[in-house]
């Protein structure tokens, strides 16, 4: 069982530090904007365009990867011609070797915000990270900074005593917590273990005021939905296109500018499978699939959480796909305060 010790008083100047850290949160986005999400290789983007163009919106990016520069191929940003005819935002914020934060992300897209919404501009959120998202629908409460050392030696921990450890010990300081995280999410189990050490409060009584849920027909949040089959189809024709288009020599290319990766970046898939193959050497064709496995293993996963957000309509996809007709589509869909702009330019 892993053991911590949750009793041990901070020093007062980084108690000072972490209080200020949780004093900002964020108010939810949701009811000023348009929000875009999908699986990925669903073609939200191609979706985004087409509906920006018709209402005369500009695109925030919700992927937390896409905000890394030079992280273009994994993450298949929008070319740069799609980027002169409609303006992108939150992409290219940072270099791989920075951590960026949801409290980041959310602190840049308010501002944002209120930038476009002062030229007299929609704004259609475009992406599909969970945690980014959930903090555009509903707020956010930041919590403590990261604690690295403890998630070390948490991390350390579980190599040794697995992850079915990790989750006994989260019931027992966190029972709610435990219960909505999904017990193959190591990550969040960590933070939360994290928070609760470092305050003193569970995280699932800090987040309570952020799990307010609005209709989905009060929102204008939609979600591409598609057969599975075609869904993972698509997912293979990106992945080869990828390794057609360079992936193995852009991350390459990161290690020699950078010397190393973040941990979120170094932790992207397609990123990260590279990187073990260029210190494994395994066969090429594996590296591939691996890539391709844990893509399908992502959309699973997000598709997971997309059917937790009640403010999510979904828009059924089938191929040949029509980018324009579906952007069509959601425009009728949108509520009175989004319709009024939605005509085509």
């Amino acid at each position: 069982m892993i053991q911590y010790d949750f009793s041990k008083e901070m020093p007062e100047d980084q108690a000072k530090i972490d209080a200020d850290s949780m004093s900002e949160s964020f108010s939810p986005l949701v009811d000023d904007v348009i929000v875009l999400t999908g699986p990925t290789a669903s073609g939200k983007s191609a979706v985004a365009m087409a509906l920006a163009k018709r209402i005369d919106a500009e695109i925030i990016s919700l992927d937390s990867i896409a905000v890394y520069r030079g992280m273009d191929i994994g993450t298949a940003k929008p070319p740069p011609e799609d980027r002169k005819r409609i303006s992108h935002h939150l992409l290219d914020v940072v270099d791989p070797t920075e951590d960026f934060s949801v409290a980041c992300y959310l602190q840049e897209a308010h501002r944002t915000v209120r930038e476009i919404r002062g030229r007299g501009r929609g704004v259609i959120f475009v992406g599909g990270t969970p945690m980014f998202l959930k903090g555009v629908l509903r707020g956010f409460d930041p919590g403590p900074p990261a604690d690295w050392e403890f998630r070390e030696a948490v991390e350390s921990d579980i190599r040794q005593h697995g992850i079915e450890a990790l989750r006994r010990r989260l019931e027992q300081v966190d029972p709610l917590a435990a219960h909505r995280i999904d017990p193959n999410d190591t990550r969040r189990m960590i933070r939360a273990l994290e928070v609760a050490r470092s305050t003193g409060v569970p995280i699932s009584h800090r987040q309570t005021q952020f799990d307010q849920a609005k209709d989905a027909s009060d929102c204008n949040v939609f979600a591409l939905a598609w057969p599975r089959p075609n869904l993972h189809a698509r997912i293979n024709k990106r992945v080869d296109r990828m390794f057609q288009f360079g992936l193995v020599d852009e991350v390459r290319g990161l290690l020699r500018d950078h010397g190393s990766l973040s941990r979120t970046a170094s932790q992207a898939v397609g990123y990260r499978e590279v990187l073990q193959w260029l210190d494994e050497a395994f066969p090429r064709d594996e590296l591939v699939e691996r890539v391709a496995a844990h893509t399908r293993q992502l959309a699973r996963r997000q598709e997971t959480w997309f059917r937790s957000f009640q403010e999510i309509r979904s828009v059924n996809v089938r191929e040949p796909m029509d980018a324009d007709a579906i952007a069509e589509s959601i425009a009728t869909m949108l509520t009175p305060s989004q319709r009024t702009s939605a005509t085509p330019n």
